[in-house]
């Protein structure tokens, strides 16, 4: 009697909901006179950093992880506003709560963004579009902020869908069209590949997704490592990555490579300042703390030195963190070469699970 057939594997429904402007929004909504002006989330002073903007404010070139004072440069109306995490937290257990009401199957990425599998109807709405647009509504009506969402058959088109039509749009990705999809995109706006990935890829030719796919597995390999894998993959519309019930970070942070290489000690303090303010918003997104602060120092030869320090209980505020990144720092001075990139990173992080542990992509 011959064996019966492997079935083939059930065809997965993603989607990916992305609060717009999300800490930005939470402000002109709890305070009408901020309603369609440019607002800034985060500390007007010389080192801080835009946690969030209004898409008001983005019209002028802010955008998060922006110094301050570049931020007032470009748009000199733009109203600074202190950040509240703790309502931040309270409305992304409003919104996760609906989420919870049409799958389990939630990977919370940040306060603000999540992929869910739908894959499995348990409403009967009939389809994940369906079922996004009801989410939309619901966190509307709920909350009064908009989102957008991604609907797509995997997590890597899902995340760029959701990026397509916003604010308060929607895009869904069939399988038919996703190699097109991906084709078509930027790869700068791919998940994972950041600004040094990006201009690395645009010496090499690769400006597109189309690029992307002209390129041979070995030559990705040889420019990208064990990063190549996924690259193949994604230029051709293929992520078999699971949604993550319990996907904890490895370590979050934020790094930071300079047009010109410092090499004065107050010039690289006020450097890690602006790093450990970019990384320590991430932290709070990520609503978490960890006992470990990792130093990362590129020197202007390319020479990359990491240090860290690990304390016994969590790092509890972001004094703690910048007084250990400035130690850390302290201890590797002078660099007459100068320094082309510095970067602050937490981890150790409290609650993780070491066996579904996934780095955080900054």
């Amino acid at each position: 009697m011959a064996a019966s057939p492997t079935p083939p594997p059930v065809q997965r429904k993603i989607i990916h909901v992305d609060m717009d402007a999300f800490y930005a929004s939470v402000e002109q909504r709890d305070d009408p006179t901020l309603k369609g002006r440019p607002v800034a989330v985060g500390g007007s002073r010389a080192r801080g950093v835009v946690a969030a903007a209004s898409y008001e404010a983005r019209t002028f070139g802010v955008h998060s992880a922006m110094p301050s004072v570049t931020a007032l440069r470009r748009c000199p109306d733009l109203v600074f506003v202190p950040p509240r995490f703790d309502v931040y937290r309270a409305v992304s257990d409003q919104i996760r709560a609906i989420f919870a009401h049409f799958t389990p199957l939630i990977e919370p990425l940040s306060l603000d963004e999540a992929y869910l599998d739908v894959t499995a109807d348990i409403r009967g709405v009939g389809s994940a579009q369906a079922i996004a647009e009801e989410i939309r509504a619901r966190i509307k009506a709920d909350t009064g902020l908009t989102a957008s969402a991604g609907v797509s058959y995997n997590k890597f088109i899902a995340k760029l869908a959701s990026d397509q039509n916003k604010p308060d749009g929607i895009c869904v990705i069939t399988p038919k069209r996703g190699a097109a999809f991906v084709a078509s995109l930027p790869v700068k706006r791919f998940h994972g590949v950041g600004p040094v990935t990006a201009k690395r890829m645009e010496q090499l030719g690769i400006l597109t997704g189309a690029d992307l796919l002209e390129r041979p597995l070995a030559f990705l390999q040889a420019h990208f490592g064990s990063y190549a894998d996924y690259l193949y993959g994604a230029a051709r519309g293929i992520d078999h990555r699971p949604v993550r019930v319990n996907r904890a970070a490895k370590s979050v942070g934020a790094e930071r490579t300079f047009e010109t290489n410092l090499s004065d000690p107050a010039a690289l303090r006020e450097a890690l300042h602006r790093v450990a303010d970019a990384a320590w918003v991430r932290i709070e997104r990520h609503d978490t703390r960890g006992r470990t602060v990792t130093l990362k120092l590129r020197h202007a030869d390319f020479r990359t030195i990491t240090r860290a320090r690990s304390s016994s209980g969590a790092v509890v505020d972001k004094a703690a963190f910048v007084a250990a990144g400035l130690d850390l720092l302290m201890a590797q001075l002078p660099v007459p070469q100068g320094v082309r990139l510095l970067g602050l990173t937490l981890s150790g992080l409290v609650g993780d699970e070491p066996d579904d542990a996934q780095p955080v992509l900054l």
